[in-house]
């Protein structure tokens, strides 16, 4: 979840492939979170569901990894990889079906870097294809859009793509094993017994080791550092489904880190949902999203973009006796981005007047990870970490 992968910038909740509520909705609904107009938002986790969506509860196979949704105009699909690396560069790259502005279109495959070096500088590249210049597998990840490769297998990625004078060639080796929120399926609903439209979300790496040689303007560099590689899809504009999210993902100490609030659109009655990974060592420690709590604090309001930005987010996790504190501390922007900015003319021009108010911000700092016995702290470390902030909507007024 994380670059311009999490965003679409899209008015009318669209009828592209919905799934049927099911019949009982009383069922259905378990763990949904309702409005007062009926809408509502579910985590797919029932028995039902795993065997529609043809997946297990406990594990993850190669083929969640492959080509999930369709590429007719709609639906949207990308493979997202980003790394923090020893020297202090970052780097984000992602093969997409089709712009993340613009899901209605049918297939028109893209390739973005996003570069900021160790001496600050920021270099943002992107190729476009010819839609004949896409292939991917249904078994398993393998992404190829024109000379460029995404592919892997779960646990090693290797990554090769070249736009212009920027190169990289990746490889990305997980540390910790793949992991979802349950099943990774998010449903949102006008009303019971409505169609449900899909956000799907898969960390296929929560974090691994990278290697990367890289080249910009003809200057050959070298990397290594950690990486994440996630997976995304679904079947409706974003912005008709959610108001705005913070994500985000860290090595912190031995700790591994994959966090994100998400908050649902109006007509869903701005309904949440927590995602919490915490890992040491390689090892789940810590991933029920109904124990974690969520804070932010030192909001102001970017002047860019508009829209209120948290220095500090926090996530709390409570179990029992025991108690983990997830911190995010903001120290730079190193991204920000109107997206009715980037659409062409005439679709821009429609958007301001439709009142499109998508916003993506992207931030480097420290995460911290402090772990509370009996409410005495045993345990405190801390690192760089890069999240982002999406947001689909207007901003709202604090008090809210």
């Amino acid at each position: 979840m994380i670059n311009l992968a999490k965003v679409a910038v899209a008015a009318p909740l669209i009828a592209a492939s919905p799934v049927p509520a099911p019949a009982n909705n009383a069922g259905a609904l378990t763990g949904a979170r309702s409005s007062a107009g009926g809408g509502y938002v579910r985590r797919a986790d029932d028995d039902a569901d795993y065997a529609r969506l043809g997946i297990d509860r406990t594990s993850i196979v190669p083929r969640e990894d492959g080509q999930r949704e369709s590429t007719e105009s709609g639906h949207y699909e990308w493979w997202y990889f980003d790394a923090h690396l020893d020297d202090g560069a970052t780097i984000v790259v992602v093969f997409y079906t089709k712009p993340a502005s613009d899901p209605g279109s049918k297939l028109a495959p893209l390739v973005t870097i996003n570069l900021t070096l160790p001496d600050g500088r920021i270099v943002n590249k992107v190729y476009r294809a010819k839609p004949d210049a896409f292939s991917a597998s249904k078994t398993g990840c393998d992404v190829r859009i024109g000379a460029n490769r995404f592919v892997g297998d779960l646990h090693r990625y290797r990554i090769t793509a070249v736009i212009e004078d920027v190169s990289v060639d990746i490889d990305l080796v997980g540390e910790v094993p793949p992991w979802r929120p349950q099943s990774g399926h998010t449903y949102f609903a006008r009303a019971k017994g409505a169609p449900e439209r899909l956000f799907a979300w898969l960390p296929s790496v929560p974090q691994g080791r990278v290697t990367i040689d890289y080249t910009v303007g003809g200057v050959a560099l070298k990397g290594t550092g950690i990486g994440y590689h996630d997976h995304n899809w679904g079947d409706a504009p974003m912005p008709s489904l959610m108001h705005d999210w913070y994500w985000a993902r860290a090595k912190v100490g031995p700790y591994s880190v994959v966090t994100s609030f998400i908050t649902a659109g109006a007509r869903f009655g701005y309904a949440t949902q927590t995602v919490f990974l915490l890992a040491k060592d390689g090892a789940v420690v810590a991933d029920d999203d109904g124990k974690v709590a969520f804070a932010a604090d030192r909001v102001s309001i970017d002047r860019n973009t508009g829209k209120p930005v948290a220095d500090i987010t926090r996530y709390t996790y409570t179990d029992g006796d025991r108690r983990y504190v997830v911190t995010y501390e903001r120290e730079r922007t190193i991204l920000r981005q109107v997206f009715a900015d980037k659409l062409p003319f005439a679709k821009r021009v429609l958007a301001k007047l439709a009142g499109i108010d998508s916003a993506y911000l992207r931030f480097t700092g420290t995460a911290s990870v402090e772990k509370f016995d009996r409410g005495t702290l045993v345990e405190r470390f801390s690192d760089p970490a890069i999240w982002e902030l999406m947001y689909f909507g207007h901003a709202r007024p604090p008090e809210t």
